[in-house]
């Protein structure tokens, strides 16, 4: 499959729950407006505080959807060079808005009811048979918007539509609120309908707090912790990774992970990039979608006198490679030995000066040793090979055949030649028993290696690789 089909399908997907959104915001605008329009125009003809306190209740509902219309159209941009992290907080800023211009307008519908109440001739609501069907058809409309929105919201993961889902199911109580205060003033109870406007502006107030409440968490950078466990259940399959500092995030419906690791001393830049990825990728798995940055440190070397030179030299600028670190005590005190790969366009001047750097550092890390002795390589360059042809190969072959035998008790699994820049080289695979020594089976293999260079001194190189004898072998 083309590489690029799943990051388009990927993309299409996104594009389309974006245009989703925004049909979903959409239409809440215009619900919102018709309820506006409905409940006010009744509000004002009946009298009813109930229904003006509604009113304004679904005004606020129209700013609420027209801040999640433009919040919804900016918070699915993409990343750019002024908002490195997307646009996904568009949403929860719209959302404190909302929440506060809430709070204003339930404080004061509270202020009037209670001013309604505390009047000695409380005013006369007219209750005809008309405003009984406007609110039969408001509470029809919020409750299917604020199931509608709430469905998009679970789907999408947007914080925007997940607010107008709550306000909507406010409206609906606050709508049936009404209803029944319209009922007792029908039965005579004048004081009912400011009763149902204070509970109104009481639903208002708890919803809109705790809207502001979780904006604020998230504009606020507010540790998640459901996304701190996911992290942490993720990096339990890396056994030998230490973790230095874990943040994360959360918005608009999206993770972001900040993640500090620690690995061995010795392992090289491309192992600990393996690494990163795979902590990278085990994390999406746990949290889909979410963005995650991991920087790797070198851990604290506190292991036998190999490991810790090892780690010494690795860290130092211009040092590609060490290797054949070898450790010799002389009269009670250890002396190194090592074979360190620099960059092959160096002059021998400047490798010098490099390796003078790693025996400080060698000393440094390691006080206790008596000498430090290198030998500077330039790394390999690439050598182009060809394929022999089998007739020019085939003494060779059959004198391989005749060493590993010897040395194994059975043929080799695989022989090959590479005729290369500098010369042929031979490619051995051999079979040794599965709990073999490794120190034995090295040793093995270099008999094996040294007695082909006797019988076949036209060999530039002999390679052996040893593998269990229950592994499966090819030819090659």
């Amino acid at each position: 499959m083309d590489p690029a089909v799943p990051e388009q399908m990927t993309s299409e997907r996104g594009a389309s729950g974006a245009a989703a959104q925004q049909r979903t915001a959409l239409l809440s605008v215009m619900a919102a407006v018709f309820l506006v329009a409905v409940k006010l125009g009744t509000g004002l003809v009946t009298g009813s505080l109930g229904l003006l306190a509604e009113a304004a209740h679904s005004g606020t509902d129209l700013v609420a959807a027209l801040l999640t219309l433009f919040a919804v159209r900016i918070a699915v941009r993409p990343a750019d060079q002024e908002h490195h992290y997307g646009h996904g907080k568009a949403e929860h800023l719209a959302a404190l808005a909302e929440s506060t211009f809430l709070i204003v307008v339930s404080l004061f519908l509270a202020f009037l009811a209670a001013t309604r109440l505390a009047s000695d001739t409380p005013r006369q609501v007219d209750t005809t048979w008309w405003s009984f069907l406007v609110l039969g058809v408001v509470i029809s409309v919020d409750a299917s918007r604020a199931v509608v929105s709430r469905r998009a919201a679970r789907r999408y993961h947007s914080a925007a539509l997940a607010s107008n889902a709550l306000h909507f199911a406010s409206d609906l109580g606050g709508s049936l609120a009404v209803l029944v205060g319209l009922v007792f003033v029908a039965l005579g109870e004048q004081r009912a309908d400011a009763v149902a406007a204070l509970f109104v502006a009481a639903i208002v107030l708890v919803a809109a707090a705790r809207l502001a409440g979780q904006s604020i968490e998230v504009l606020m950078d507010r540790a998640d912790a459901d996304s701190e466990e996911a992290v942490r259940a993720a990096l339990e399959e890396f056994g030998d990774v230490e973790v230095r500092r874990l943040r994360s995030r959360h918005a608009a419906g999206r993770d972001f992970v900040d993640l500090v690791v620690a690995v061995s001393a010795d392992a090289g830049l491309a192992q600990a990039h393996t690494t990163a990825d795979a902590i990278e990728s085990a994390i999406r798995r746990q949290l889909p979608g979410s963005d995650v940055l991991v920087h790797v440190e070198p851990r604290a070397v506190d292991g036998d006198l190999r490991e810790r030179a090892s780690a010494a030299a690795l860290s130092i600028p211009g040092v590609r490679e060490v290797h054949n670190v070898r450790v010799m005590q002389i009269d009670g005190r250890p002396e190194l030995s090592l074979h360190v790969k620099l960059p092959r366009d160096l002059a021998l001047g400047e490798a010098h000066a490099v390796v003078e750097h790693l025996e400080s550092a060698l000393r440094e890390a390691v006080p206790e040793l008596r000498g430090v002795h290198t030998h500077i390589e330039p790394l390999s360059a690439t050598d182009w090979a060809t394929r022999p042809a089998r007739g020019e190969v085939a003494e060779a072959r059959e004198a391989i055949d005749e060493v590993v035998s010897r040395y194994t008790g059975r043929a080799p699994s695989r022989v090959s030649f590479r005729d290369a820049d500098r010369g042929r080289v031979a490619l051995i695979d051999v079979l040794l028993p599965a709990d073999q020594p490794l120190p034995s089976a090295h040793q093995r293999a270099g008999a094996i290696e040294e007695a082909v260079r006797q019988r076949c001194p036209e060999l530039a190189d002999v390679i052996v690789h040893t593998e269990p004898a229950t592994a499966p072998t090819g030819a090659g």
